[in-house]
Formats: C-alpha cells, structure tokens, sequence
C-alpha cells in the first residue's frame, strides 16, 4: 500500500516553502490557498502531485500551473470583493476557485469543452457560486458581461488580443504572459486614460493562447 500523505501538511509546506518565498506576501491570498483544495482540482492520476512545485497535465495539451505562479498571478491581479472578472484558460478551475473567493463575479473561458465541463463540476460540487464557464476562443473574451474590472490570462500571448484590452474597465488591472512560445514576460497591464500602462513582473513560460476555433464545442 502507499503511505498516505499528510494533506495539511503538505498543504502548508505548498504555501510556506514554495509560495511565500516566491514574494507572495498579501495575507488574503495566503489565506485561501489554505482556505481552497487544490487537491480535489487535480486529475485523479496526478492527485499525489496536488502540492508539489511542478506543472501538472490536464490533457489536451493544457497543464495546471505551479502552484506559486497561481499564486504570483492572483496576487498581482489584485482582486476586490467588488470586482467582475473574467478568466482566460479555466484549465482545471483551481484559480476560478481562488478568484470567485475574492470578487463578486467570474466569467471564464476555456475552448476545450471537456476542461470546461469538469471545472463546472468541480466547482458546482464545492459550492462555488459566483463563477460562470463557457467554451469560447478566449482571445475574444465574454464582450457580454464586459467591462470587466480585472482579467487572468493563464496562456501566452505575442501580445495582448486587443478584444481583451477593450473589455477592461478603465483603471482596470489584466495580468498575462506575453512574448514569443520560448521566452515570455509576466505582465501586469493596467488600463490608464484608455492605454496600457505595463509593469513586467518576472521571466516565464506558459503554453500558447490558440485563437480560432474551439474544441467540442
């Protein structure tokens, strides 16, 4: 049999040896990192690797992040209790958990629609409310619930889909990796009188942002 793991364990040495050391010091997220179970967004044959420093794949190409670029990309956002949201990429819904607990609403986008329906699941079963999914080429963003007061891309882009730019309220906070498939910028992108005022967090590399078709829809 294999040994159990200590799941709080576990889960504090995530956050206290991998996140905060990654200069994620804002105690409101620190908090629902322990407050939301990663756990039970992981697919069941990666659950042994729920809290480990490493990119877990969810299919289709896609991959839950590191736990400390969640993390690092939440905090930059800075989302507040009144803010509308609007994620780019649901993935596995783990960060959709972590920013319905932080705003009044979230609309994300996801183009796998196999993705997208078990992030429904899993976020209806643990009773998360605030939080919308469609299945959409994300580059186009939700124009219907727009503007939006915060946006999460969890893909790279060359740069940023103008469709998304337009749909962020002005003062409006967009975080995203932008550059080329290899070597890609964390951006924090504020909407200024109309412009993009940029702020480059850190050195990243995510999988690409496909525009276009979706799949299964």
């Amino acid at each position: 049999m294999k040994p159990q793991i200590d799941v709080e364990r576990a889960r504090f040495n995530m956050v206290e040896q991998q996140i905060r050391p990654w200069e994620v010091l804002d105690q409101e997220v620190l908090d629902l990192l322990f407050a939301v179970r990663r756990e039970e967004f992981v697919p069941a044959q990666y659950r042994s690797l729920a809290f480990v420093d490493t990119e877990i794949p969810l299919g289709h190409g896609e991959k839950m992040l590191a736990p400390k670029i969640e993390a690092r990309m939440v905090q930059a956002l800075a989302v507040k209790p009144g803010d509308r949201v609007l994620e780019v990429g649901t993935g596995s819904g783990y960060v959709t958990a972590l920013l319905s607990l932080l705003s009044a609403e979230v609309y994300s986008v996801e183009r796998h629609a196999e993705l997208a329906a078990s992030a429904e699941s899993t976020l209806h079963r643990l009773k998360y409310r605030n939080v919308k999914i469609r299945v959409g080429d994300g580059s186009q963003g939700w124009p219907e619930y727009a503007p939006f007061d915060a946006i999460l891309v969890s893909a790279a882009t060359r740069e940023m889909p103008p469709a998304l730019f337009a749909q962020l309220r002005e003062g409006g906070r967009l975080v995203a990796p932008v550059g080329p498939p290899f070597s890609q910028e964390l951006q924090l992108i504020r909407k200024v009188e109309g412009r993009p005022e940029v702020n480059i967090l850190e050195g990243c590399r995510f999988v690409p942002l496909v525009e276009g078709s979706v799949d299964g829809e």
